[in-house]
């Protein structure tokens, strides 16, 4: 290790928790950003819930959780998880207040303005009406199953996430006036957002919630409904599988799956209009504190207006529409397999169109020459065009082994669904090693070439599911040099059998080296910055928090090493720290595409090393998971990686946001005549505008017009941020 650990103090760190909120305000910036096109701020606005959503799901819930334990320690950064509890409610509600003002104030407003609306009882017409009670009582009032609150009838287990309405009402018992509360769950099973028929253009809307409440009088017949509130619970949702102990890992996760849904509250959303003591008695229910609490004013379930961005309606709202083309290096190809044998292919998704991977695996699943296809799948999604492929592969007489990760977080019911499917088709499914996670992304096609048997991998950053593929930026690696195929071939013999891991020759895999590996390249640039030899250390990753590589950082700045990280999440690491870290830069890009690859380049004297994977720099990705790291060998490529991919993610400053010493986020500061850099639009420009012999490392790409953004919307409410 290069810094010496008792240099390091705590304020020279970040709190992981309170960065990644940072991140997710950097989400709510893009909708906050009147540049940004209308339904793309819907976009970000629904996903920068989704995230809050998981953030109180597993880390809220995981600080909860050493809070209420005996053992009491300090994070890296010295705050206790009762004192990164208390600054995680003060921040969220910030940027909640924030969220919704910028809902009330200005993303319905502007909405209705093109026509898409929300539309409230005073807005509807007869026609409307009826069409409303139809539905009602054809739809909705079949699924609706009112809850009663009594002595018989004990405040009932609410599912995760689900919105329910708490009513309050006067029913005469016994001749006696009494007052009761009941639930009514908004049916999942139903759209939130019911679309009015319309004749025209026009989108209009009514909340499912808001359909039930004007008719609980039909669900509470004899009572007089004093009251109706909408509320929300959100529960711990972390699995908790003992693996040791576990016979079968499918079973178990299946088991732990019902359970997520009935984990321990940790977080209650009311509407702003929920009197005090209905809000005390649902805390008190939940077993929740008043710091759990958070009251809204507007929609209590964001995500849903995800319907709105549905649909190819409205493109004038939208960005322009980009489907990447092939890649040069495959276009107008017919044999996939002759072209990675003369050299490798490297793809940088969503600019390179992902139908190349489909490709390579359906013309490996075809091809009576292909002998065997190994391949991981973390996130499958719902394509069946990947999982399809192996299964025709085994039709076709080929041996198809699947390592099939089950944990992947939020994706376990569908991993699930495909890992039975494909074992009903007689692929080998495995789902790998005990205690460890596997997030590597690889592929192994064995093939019987003329001259010899040969193996083709493809190693990737992104997961095997073309749905994502054209929303994440990844980049994949098809190659057949031997020295990757002994190794990726060896892996996956430690991932399906019992045997002890060999060591590699080209590929560096966590949890076994990657770690040490990391260090030793940081040591390196910093041993030869100190003998006045030329040190560089470019990183691009999702989130940093490991100390110790944190730590090397730090040495290697004291050292003199030039270091630029690009950090899309989290990063517990401060620059610009006088006298450690003044050589650090740090930015994050939240752009159209989610910032997906890892990439990290090492000057080494002027030989460089370019090094891809699946691994951020996070102490699960480096001890609890099966992570791929590859090196790009051919030159053209590692130079078009620095050149291209690194060097315009460095240059842009329109969507980067610069991390401050203090842990806050700004946007570069631009100096008179400096020309804007976008470096989405331009990896998309690249893609359209450049063919492969124009495609040359250091040329200069042709630009999308991009304007500058101007400051986030603000209303006359000063907000903290």
């Amino acid at each position: 290790m290069t810094g010496d650990t008792k240099t390091f103090r705590p304020e020279h760190f970040i709190n992981r928790e309170l960065s990644w909120l940072e991140f997710n305000q950097r989400v709510l910036d893009e909708a906050l950003d009147c540049t940004t096109p209308l339904l793309e701020r819907v976009k970000f606005f629904c996903i920068f819930s989704s995230n809050l959503d998981e953030f109180f799901e597993i880390r809220v819930a995981g600080l909860k959780q050493q809070v209420e334990s005996d053992v009491v320690g300090r994070s890296d950064d010295g705050m206790t998880a009762t004192e990164t509890l208390r600054a995680v409610h003060r921040r969220v509600r910030q940027m909640v207040q924030q969220q919704y003002l910028c809902w009330r104030e200005d993303l319905f407003p502007a909405l209705a303005k093109k026509g898409i609306r929300f539309l409230h009882d005073k807005d509807l017409t007869r026609a409307d009406l009826a069409w409303l009670e139809n539905y009602y009582q054809t739809e909705v009032r079949p699924v609706l199953t009112p809850l009663g609150i009594d002595p018989t009838h004990p405040f009932p287990q609410l599912l995760n996430k689900s919105l329910n309405i708490i009513v309050q009402l006067d029913i005469k018992q016994n001749g006696e006036q009494r007052r009761r509360l009941a639930i009514v769950q908004v049916p999942r099973v139903l759209p939130r957002l019911i679309k009015l028929p319309r004749g025209d253009s026009s989108r209009h809307y009514v909340f499912l919630a808001q359909l039930i409440e004007q008719r609980l009088q039909d669900l509470f017949p004899g009572t007089k409904i004093v009251g109706h509130w909408q509320f929300r619970i959100t529960r711990n949702s972390e699995l908790y599988i003992e693996e040791d102990d576990t016979a079968n890992l499918l079973k178990a996760v299946e088991a732990e799956l019902h359970n997520r849904r009935k984990g321990d509250a940790v977080r209650l959303e009311v509407e702003s209009d929920c009197p005090l003591p209905i809000r005390s008695q649902l805390l008190e229910i939940l077993r929740l504190e008043e710091d759990d609490l958070y009251v809204i004013s507007g929609p209590l379930n964001p995500t849903h207006l995800m319907t709105i961005y549905q649909g190819d309606h409205s493109p004038e709202l939208r960005d322009p529409p980009f489907l990447g083309p092939v890649s040069p290096a495959l276009r107008d190809q017919s044999d996939i397999f002759e072209v990675i044998r003369q050299r490798d292919v490297l793809l940088h998704q969503p600019y390179d169109n992902f139908s190349s991977v489909v490709d390579f695996l359906k013309e490996a699943a075809e091809d009576p020459n292909v002998l065997a296809i190994k391949q991981t799948l973390y996130r499958t999604g719902g394509d069946p065009q990947i999982v399809g492929a192996l299964m025709d592969a085994v039709k076709n007489g080929k041996q198809v082994t699947a390592v099939l990760e089950l944990r992947a977080r939020f994706d376990e019911a569908n991993n699930i669904r495909w890992a039975q499917k494909l074992e009903e088709a007689g692929v080998h499914v495995v789902y790998g090693l005990v205690g460890f996670k596997i997030h590597g992304k690889m592929c192994l096609v064995v093939r019987k070439d003329d001259d010899a048997i040969r193996r083709y991998i493809h190693l990737s950053t992104g997961n095997y599911n073309p749905t994502t593929a054209k929303l994440y930026t990844d980049i994949s690696l098809l190659t057949c040099r031997t020295d990757f195929g002994d190794d990726t071939t060896n892996l996956f013999n430690l991932l399906t059998g019992i045997c002890q891991f060999q060591g590699t020759k080209k590929l560096v895999v966590a949890p076994f080296e990657l770690h040490d590996k990391m260090l030793s390249l940081i040591a390196r640039e910093a041993a030869n910055a100190k003998q006045g030899l030329p040190a560089r250390i470019i990183a691009k990753m999702n989130a940093l928090a490991d100390r110790e590589i944190i730590e090397a950082l730090y040495g290697a700045s004291q050292a003199g090493v030039k270091i630029d990280l690009i950090v899309r999440g989290l990063c517990c690491l401060r620059p610009k720290l006088k006298g450690i870290s003044d050589n650090i830069s740090v930015r994050s890009i939240v752009d159209r595409f989610l910032e997906h690859s890892r990439i990290f380049y090492f000057e080494n004297a002027l030989q460089p090393e370019v090094f891809v994977g699946s691994a951020d720099w996070l102490p699960r990705n480096f001890f609890r998971r099966i992570e791929v790291v590859f090196p790009i060998e051919d030159g053209v490529l590692r130079e078009r990686m620095r050149s291209e991919l690194l060097d315009l993610s460095l240059e842009d400053n329109v969507k980067a946001r610069i991390l401050n010493a203090n842990g806050s986020y700004s946007r570069p500061v631009l100096k008179q005549c400096t020309k804007p850099r976008r470096s989405q639009s331009e990896f998309i420009a690249l893609a359209l505008g450049e063919n492969s012999s124009e495609r040359k490392p250091g040329r200069k790409p042709k630009y999308l017009r991009v304007k500058l953004a101007p400051k986030p919307f603000r209303s006359s409410t000063t907000l903290a941020r």
